[in-house]
């Protein structure tokens, strides 16, 4: 059996930023795996290691910088990773979760993997849609927001997560698309031995054209239009003085709204 899990990189900005044109200036911004995409590699080299799966492929949309990030996801037990981009796509910009789902899909077409897993959404978009839009571009049957997974021969079984602290049980033929929820397992930390085995694994890049796909693929409506801080109001009331100025200006501010004893 072949999983094929797609993971992201994603930014995190410094507490204190400043923002260059339609994007945070790079030199305070931190790049990383995706947090719900620990948790489907995670997912994925745990089915390895119980006997149910043979490899563990990853697949990422996104620039040669997130090689680093990509290395991490092998050092966790991933066998080979494919990473998609080009000039087309940079030049896109934002992609729409048709535009991944559409590059996504491609890549399942070429690989035919038993079993995709995805994070349930990104910490920088949250769209929450690129999983269950997969699943529609190739057939396969899906679950979203998993939080327990079993295989049992041709069948996942599966826990989804729904709102309200339900919680439904259900069987999925395989192949199939999950989304995985955070919780359904501890990533593990990569160890010294598999990061240096990670330098040693495969990461395919592949453009548009490799894929049999073309500029029309990433085009969308979707558009960066600004980027700014937003403005904080405050009605707090600062008090200045000794304790017994403070608990004077305080009593009188209470008095005025009518707050006190009788």
């Amino acid at each position: 059996m072949k999983v094929l899990v797609t993971v992201k990189e994603v930014a995190e900005a410094a507490d204190d930023f400043e923002i260059d044109g339609l994007d945070i200036a790079p030199e305070y911004l931190e790049y990383d795996l995706n947090e719900w995409d620990e948790y489907a590699v995670e997912a994925a080299v745990q089915l390895v290691e119980a006997g149910h799966a043979d490899e563990v492929v990853s697949v990422t949309i996104g620039p040669e910088r997130a090689e680093e990030t990509i290395r991490m996801a092998l050092a966790k037990g991933v066998d080979r990773a494919i990473r998609v981009w080009d000039d087309d796509v940079e030049q896109a910009g934002l992609l729409s979760v048709d535009a991944k789902a559409d590059i996504l899909g491609a890549v399942v077409a070429e690989e035919e993997p038993d079993l995709v897993l995805t994070g349930v959404q990104a910490n920088d978009d949250g769209f929450g849609a690129t999983g269950v839009s997969l699943a529609e571009r190739v057939g396969y049957e899906w679950a979203a927001v998993v939080n327990d997974l079993e295989l049992d021969g041709e069948t996942a079984k599966v826990h989804r997560e729904l709102e309200g602290g339900v919680e439904e049980h259900t069987e999925i033929d395989l192949p199939a698309v999950l989304t995985i929820q955070t919780g359904i397992n501890e990533p593990r930390y990569a160890s010294l031995r598999g990061i240096r085995q990670a330098q040693s694994k495969e990461i395919a890049p592949k453009g548009l054209a490799d894929l049999g796909l073309d500029a029309s693929t990433v085009g969308s409506a979707l558009r960066m239009t600004a980027m700014y801080e937003p403005e904080t109001e405050s009605d707090a009331t600062i008090f200045e003085g000794d304790a017994a100025e403070t608990a004077a200006q305080l009593a009188t501010v209470l008095r005025e709204k009518g707050v006190g004893a009788e």
